[in-house]
C-alpha cells in the first residue's frame, strides 16, 4: 500500500485525494510523477540500455519531462517498438528467453502508468495473490501455506501455459474497461500492447501477451490474472467448503474410553498397549463428507491449490479451473506441470520448495502427535543438484576463469553473495541443512579459482582466508579477504559464515519500499536546482549518466568532470547543455554504451 499512498500523496499537492476513474489520463500531466519515476528508474542497470532509437537515460532534463507531457497532451505520444534480445533462462543455462529493451521515453512513461494503476488497483487485490506486490513475495506466499494449510490432503499445481506470451488484449482492454471509463488511458494502453517489437532490424506485431521487459507488465498481468483469484475466492472456496470441523472418529474415542476403565482397574500394561494403539488413530474422521476445505495461493502464473476432500473433487476443481481460464481468460493450463499430488505422499513443487504434509505418530508432544497434518517445506534434491553443477566440472569442483582477473575480495564476495542469497531463500525449509553440500562445492571452486589465480594451492589460499564470526547461534567459520581503505571502512569479502538452521520468520520481498513520507531522491533535487556542476553555471541542466564508475577510467588519465565523479562516487553528474556536448564530443568513451 505504501507505492499507493506516495502516490496519492504527490497527487494531493494538486487538491486530489483519489484517482477518478474517468480522469485517469489527466494524472498523466503531473511533472511530479515522472520525477518520481525517474528517482526509481535511473539506478537501474537497464537504464543504459539503448532500445531502437538508441534513447538512454543519459541527457535527462527537465525538458524531455516537458515534451513528454506536451505530446501526451495532444495524444501525439507514440509508442516504440520494444528492441528484442534473447537472454540465458538462468546462469549456466542454455534455454534462452526473449527480452524487450524499450527506449528511455517509453520506460519513464511507462513507470508513470505503473504508479497509478498499483494506486489504483492495489487495494483491489486478493490476499491470495503474491507475485509483483509491494511488501509481499515468494516468502510470504510460502508462509501462508506453511502455516494456514494445515489438514490438506491433496496439492493441485497449476501452472498456466506461457501466460505472459498470452495475455489476449482484448480481453485485457476489456478487464481495464470495466472499473476505468477513459477513452484516452484506453487509447494509450491499447498503442502500447500493440507497439510490437524489433528482432533483427524487422518489425513484428504483438498480437497477444505483455510488453516483455516493460516495467508495466508486472502490474498489468496482475490485473488480468485477478479474475481468476476472484473466480477461485468467489465460486471454487465457496462452493467446496464446508463444515466447521471434522466429526470425531468413533474407534479412536471407543479406545479412550478403554485406557479410562483400565486406569481404574490398575492395569498399566493394558493402558501402555491401548496408548499405542491410540497413536496409530486419528482423532477425527479423515472421510466426512460434511467437511471440506479449499484454500489457494498464486504468485505470478503458479498457482497452487489445497484440498481436504476426496481426490474426484480435487479433479473436479482443476477441470472448472481449466475451463474458466480457457473460456474467460483465453489462457491453457500446462498438462505437464498441472498436477494433483497427495501431500503426504507426495510433494508439491512451489515457488522452488517442495511442499509437503507431516505424519508422524512418534512425534509426541504434549501427550499429542504434534505434528501430523501440519505443512512441511522442504529443499529439492534437485535443486541442490542443479547449484552445484554451476560450480563443478565433470563431477569435481572447478575454478571460474572468467573471475581470474579480479581482485580477491570481489571474488570472494561474488561467490558469498551467491550463496547467501540461495541459502537466504531457503530458510524457511525445514531441511536448509541440505545446503552443507553446495556450500561445500561453491568454497572448494573458490579457493581453487585464488589458488589458479596466485599460481599457489588449495590449502593455502584456505588458511590465507580462513576467518571466524559471530553469529546469533555462536561463532561460524568463514572466508573473508579485507581491504584497507585510509579514513574510510575496509572493503570486505566474505563467503559463509550462515549458519544453516530454519527460520520461520525470514521474509524475503519482492522489492525494497521507500516510507510514504518519501523525501525526492538526491539526485531529482540536484537536478531541480539547476546549477551545473562541472562549471557552476546556472542554467537549463541535463544528467549525465555512466553505467559503472569503472568507464570512467584511471586516476591521472580522466578529464575533470570524470575526476569529479569519481571523487564524490557517483554514476550521475548534473551539467549544463554546453558542458554536456562537450563529455561526449571530447570523450566519445563516455557516450551510453549496450
Amino acid at each position: 500500500m505504501q507505492n499507493a499512498e506516495t502516490v496519492l500523496g504527490v497527487l494531493r499537492g494538486r487538491g486530489r485525494r483519489s484517482l477518478p476513474c474517468n480522469e485517469l489520463y489527466r494524472q498523466l500531466f503531473n511533472p511530479q510523477l515522472y520525477l518520481l519515476a525517474y528517482g526509481r528508474l535511473y539506478s537501474n542497470k537497464g537504464a543504459m540500455t539503448p532500445g531502437v532509437t538508441g534513447e538512454t537515460v543519459d541527457g535527462m532534463s527537465l525538458g524531455k519531462i516537458e515534451h513528454v507531457i506536451d505530446a501526451l497532451r495532444h495524444e501525439r505520444y507514440r509508442w516504440s517498438p520494444a528492441r528484442r534480445v534473447y537472454i540465458p533462462k538462468g546462469r549456466g543455462s542454455s534455454q534462452l528467453r526473449p527480452l524487450g529493451l524499450p527506449p528511455w521515453s517509453d520506460k519513464l512513461v511507462g513507470e508513470v502508468i505503473r504508479l497509478l494503476l498499483e494506486a489504483y488497483y492495489e487495494p483491489t487485490f486478493s490476499d491470495s495473490s503474491h507475485g509483483f506486490r509491494p511488501r509481499r513475495g515468494c516468502h510470504t506466499a510460502l508462509r501462508e501455506v506453511a502455516h494456514t494449510w494445515t489438514g490438506s490432503i491433496w496439492f493441485i499445481e497449476g501452472d498456466i501455459s506461457r501466460c505472459f506470451d498470452r495475455l489476449d488484449h482484448s480481453v485485457m482492454l476489456r478487464i481495464l474497461g470495466e472499473k476505468i471509463h477513459d477513452n484516452r488511458f484506453l487509447r494509450l494502453m491499447r498503442n502500447m500492447l500493440k507497439a510490437g517489437y524489433m528482432e533483427d532490424w524487422i518489425w513484428n506485431a504483438t498480437h497477444s501477451g505483455s510488453p516483455q521487459g516493460g516495467v508495466v507488465s508486472p502490474i498489468l498481468s496482475n490485473i488480468y490474472l485477478h479474475k481468476m483469484d476472484e473466480y477461485v475466492d468467489k465460486v471454487l472456496i465457496p462452493k467446496y467448503t464446508r463444515g466447521r470441523v471434522r466429526k470425531p472418529n468413533r474407534a479412536f474415542h471407543k479406545v479412550w474410553a478403554a485406557i479410562g476403565s483400565a486406569r481404574k482397574r490398575g492395569d498399566r500394561a493394558k493402558v501402555r498397549e491401548l496408548r499405542k494403539q491410540l497413536h496409530s488413530m486419528p482423532s477425527m474422521d479423515t472421510q466426512d463428507p460434511g467437511y471440506r476445505r479449499l484454500r489457494y495461493v498464486r504468485y505470478a502464473d503458479d498457482t497452487l491449490l489445497g484440498f481436504a476432500g476426496p481426490k474426484a473433487e480435487a479433479e473436479e476443481i482443476k477441470e472448472r479451473l481449466a475451463q474458466f481460464l480457457r473460456d474467460e481468460l483465453k489462457l491453457e493450463l500446462s498438462p505437464e506441470k498441472t498436477l494433483i499430488t497427495h501431500a503426504r505422499t507426495g510433494a508439491a513443487r512451489f515457488l522452488g520448495y517442495d511442499i509437503t504434509v507431516h505424519h508422524n505418530d512418534r512425534k509426541i508432544s504434549g501427550r499429542r502427535r504434534s505434528v501430523n497434518g501440519t505443512i512441511g517445506l522442504r529443499v529439492p534434491r534437485s535443486v541442490v543438484v542443479a547449484k552445484q553443477a554451476q560450480y563443478m566440472k565433470r563431477g569435481k569442483p572447478a575454478r571460474r576463469p572468467q573471475l581470474l582477473n579480479q581482485d580477491d575480495h570481489v571474488i570472494i564476495s561474488t561467490y558469498g553473495s551467491e550463496y547467501r542469497g540461495i541459502v537466504q531463500y531457503y530458510l524457511l525449509a525445514g531441511d536448509v541443512f541440505r545446503l552443507a553440500r553446495l556450500q561445500w562445492a561453491m568454497s572448494a571452486s573458490m579457493l581453487m579459482t585464488l589458488a589458479n589465480k596466485h599460481r599457489s594451492s588449495f590449502s593455502k589460499m584456505a588458511r590465507k582466508y580462513a576467518a571466524t564470526i559471530e553469529t546469533p547461534h555462536g561463532p561460524r567459520k568463514c572466508f573473508e579477504a579485507r581491504v584497507e581503505q585510509p579514513g574510510r571502512k575496509p572493503l570486505v569479502g566474505r563467503f559463509g559464515g550462515i549458519p544453516l538452521r530454519q527460520d520461520k520468520k525470514v521474509v524475503v520481498t519482492d522489492r525494497q519500499l521507500a516510507p510514504v513520507n518519501i523525501k525526492r531522491k538526491e539526485l531529482v533535487t540536484r537536478l531541480l536546482a539547476g546549477r551545473c556542476e562541472a562549471c557552476g553555471r546556472v542554467d537549463e541542466v541535463e544528467v549525465h549518466h555512466v553505467a559503472k564508475l569503472a568507464d570512467l577510467g584511471r586516476s591521472g588519465h580522466r578529464p575533470p568532470w570524470a575526476d569529479l565523479m569519481a571523487a564524490k562516487h557517483r554514476k550521475t553528474l548534473v551539467v549544463c547543455g554546453t558542458c554536456h556536448a562537450d563529455i561526449h564530443s571530447k570523450n566519445p568513451g563516455s557516450a551510453p554504451t549496450e
